[in-house]
């Protein structure tokens, strides 16, 4: 069995792969706070309540966006499961050509979800990451990664409109069934979901135009994805699993 991790800005997403099966797949809260014992303990019965054996766990798979996490969860994997993890950064294998500016500013995340997506479709491709912060992120038919588009996530936008004015309450985010909102609650999220299935939409369709290309396939992931995509008819597939999947694809190119 294989532990595949994504260590991001909000949430650690753990999973566990039985051959090419997800047996299950958790979320934690990330604090970088928390010790090698903390997180080793807190996985081991995390398997434990599912019926899974740690014993079964022969190595694992671990992309971060957080450095200050990186000691403790390494060490805990170490301490707990006897595994040196494969992480993803520079000298993994991938699959993928980036080719931005600056390699090592991109995201381990962006890179893992480009491998699962150009594996599963091919390119061109925009793959969108529904997070902390919203990504775009544009692969070539050869496998190139060439651009990247960054923007706030829809709950840094409603956390920001909340904490930034004196009147306006914190909302749960979904759609409104109708745009033409009579109060400040439907107003707010109004504002934020068709704001956002709008800023989706343009920028999807400006990255095709300035790349002429009329036909890319885009794939969504994360977790307000679902939301947005069930909105538009411009974003083909949506792949909850989408990172587990580039996970697995990376730690079996780089499986010794």
């Amino acid at each position: 069995m294989i532990l595949a991790v994504d260590i991001g800005n909000t949430n650690i997403v753990i999973g566990v792969y039985d051959g090419d099966n997800i047996a299950g797949s958790w979320r934690m809260v990330t604090r970088s706070e928390k010790t090698s014992d903390e997180y080793g303990i807190f996985i081991l019965n995390l398997l434990e309540y599912n019926n899974i054996d740690h014993k079964k766990i022969k190595s694992a798979i671990v992309s971060s966006v957080v450095p200050n996490v990186m000691h403790s969860f390494e060490n805990a994997l170490r301490k707990y499961f006897d595994i040196d993890a494969i992480i993803v950064g520079p000298g993994i294998k991938t699959g993928i050509t980036i080719s931005t500016d600056n390699a090592r500013e991109v995201g381990a995340d962006r890179i893992v979800g480009l491998v699962a997506a150009y594996h599963m479709f091919g390119g061109p491709l925009i793959v969108i990451d529904f997070g902390t912060a919203t990504t775009y992120d544009v692969v070539s038919e050869k496998g190139e990664f060439k651009y990247g588009i960054t923007s706030p996530g829809i709950q840094i936008s409603a956390d920001a409109l909340w904490q930034r004015t004196a009147q306006l309450p914190s909302v749960e985010i979904k759609k409104p069934d109708s745009i033409l909102a009579k109060n400040t609650i439907t107003s707010i999220q109004a504002g934020l979901v068709y704001g956002y299935i709008g800023q989706v939409e343009y920028i999807i369709k400006k990255i095709k135009e300035e790349m002429n290309l009329k036909k890319m396939n885009v794939v969504a992931t994360g977790g307000l994805g679902r939301m947005i995509f069930d909105e538009t008819n411009m974003i083909d597939v949506y792949d909850p699993q989408l990172l587990f999947k580039g996970l697995k694809i990376i730690h079996d190119k780089n499986q010794k």
